[in-house]
């Protein structure tokens, strides 16, 4: 269950940050988790939901806060068969497959990354992202396979932290999307913040967010309707490719969230090649390359793997139609 509550700015709030204003209410909440709601979608005005928690308010505006309902839980260590491509005192490297959720949340507690990590690093994982985030020091979207770096001590998940703040890390995924980008090779700059309209979406928006800049370049066409396109960050925030690509209109094959099949397409399949199509389950989107510098040596850490065989089958099923 949610709670909420309102707080309605006075004239002697004129020009305050959003988060101070609703520090001053009854919630009990402190301002860093205030400043968190915020950032979640929790907070809006007027129906518009409001991500900026330096949002300067105005007096008469009135502020409603959903507060989720909170629940202790500790994650607990699960024999999870992990794809580990390196691995030593400091980190590990591994191939996160589509389907499967990084850290525990609201209807994933478990079967997530941080079970399988628990139990394969032991009393060794790196405790600086909290008890429910062990070692995470970055996150793939639950759809989205690939390389994820994780810490395994302090030194290390301080380290990779910081080389996340920077955008230092060298990032590149392989994405195959709907249509082909024009033109073939592009920057798209936009800041993503929450969706005003849907919660659960992230979105370009005109005020607020966190700047993001995606660079992407078409490898090939993937038959008639999509195409396979590589995309290197410079920022690494929420769905940034996908909405992105999106906005684009490009969207990741297999992501409903923000876009859809092309009607065309589905026309011209028969019943055998839409229960085929219908079989793919995932977005079509690999983190490929990943790279940093050792947290302890200073070595230049460099990993790249291949598309798994669920996104190659699309590929070549989609150049068939």
């Amino acid at each position: 269950m949610t709670d909420q509550y309102t707080v309605t700015a006075q004239d002697r709030d004129n020009g305050v940050r959003l988060d101070k204003l609703l520090s001053k209410g009854d919630s009990g909440l402190s301002r860093s988790r205030l400043k968190a709601l915020i950032e979640e979608g929790c907070v809006s005005q007027s129906g518009e939901t409001i991500t900026d928690a330096s949002f300067r308010v105005k007096p008469g505006q009135v502020f409603s806060v959903d507060i989720p309902e909170a629940r202790e839980y500790e994650p607990k260590a699960e024999n999870i068969p992990l794809e580990v491509v390196y691995e030593d005192d400091d980190l590990l490297v591994l191939n996160k497959p589509a389907g499967m959720v990084v850290h525990p949340a609201a209807g994933n507690y478990d079967g997530t990354l941080v079970n399988a990590l628990l139990y394969h690093c032991g009393d060794s994982l790196s405790g600086i992202g909290g008890v429910k985030r062990p070692g995470i020091v970055h996150r793939l979207d639950k759809e989205t396979s690939g390389l994820m770096v994780v810490a395994k001590n302090d030194i290390a998940h301080v380290s990779l932290s910081e080389q996340f703040a920077a955008h230092s890390l060298e990032r590149a995924y392989l994405a195959v999307v709907w249509g082909v980008p024009d033109p073939k090779m592009g920057r798209i700059e936009g800041n993503i913040g929450r969706s005003p309209s849907n919660r659960k979406k992230m979105a370009v928006v005109g005020r607020g967010g966190k700047t993001a800049f995606t660079n992407y370049k078409l490898i090939q066409n993937v038959g008639y309707y999509a195409s396979l396109v590589e995309c290197r960050l410079e920022t690494g925030r929420t769905h940034q490719i996908r909405v992105h690509m999106s906005t684009k209109g490009n969207t990741v094959v297999g992501d409903a969230l923000y876009g859809r099949t092309p009607p065309r397409l589905l026309r011209a399949l028969n019943d055998v090649q839409k229960q085929a199509f219908n079989g793919f389950k995932r977005h079509g989107l690999h983190a490929y390359i990943l790279g940093f510098l050792h947290p302890r040596t200073g070595e230049e850490m460099y990993f790249e793997n291949e598309l798994p065989s669920e996104i190659n089958e699309l590929c070549e099923f989609l150049k068939k139609v």
